[in-house]
């Protein structure tokens, strides 16, 4: 007898490796502080570079520029010139982008629940021994 009821599945359902490869290069872009910093900046609506870099405490205008730039290149940023003197630009989150802002949330404050049993955790291993 042959199986008709067969379902079709992507390859991160069928294998859990790449499954987990999906999410590493997805976390490699959306998961370091800069990037959960700049998009938090970005959450209220669209705002000039300069806005950007004052809401961000402690980022250089280097790795400012590259941040947006890697937003911008993975759908999650738009960049917008006006042709004025001086230039104008803004920065604003796309939906793809948006979509982003409920799980960092979800993070953030799961990072403030358990922040302290972490540094609990991490003090009981460093004098253990």
């Amino acid at each position: 007898m042959v199986d008709t009821n067969t379902a079709v599945r992507a390859p991160e359902a069928s294998n859990p490796h790449e499954a987990c490869k999906a999410v590493v290069e997805i976390l490699a872009r959306i998961g370091d502080k800069w990037t959960v910093m700049v998009v938090g900046a970005l959450s209220q609506g669209p705002i000039r570079y300069n806005e950007i870099h004052r809401r961000v405490e402690g980022i250089s205008q280097r790795m400012l520029t590259l941040t947006l730039k890697g937003l911008e290149q993975d759908g999650l940023v738009t960049r917008t010139m006006y042709p004025t003197i001086p230039p104008r630009v803004d920065y604003e989150l796309t939906e793809l982008g948006r979509s982003l802002i409920v799980p960092l949330k979800t993070l953030a404050e799961w990072a403030r629940e358990n922040r302290p049993a972490m540094l609990a955790a991490r003090e009981t291993f460093r004098t253990r021994g």
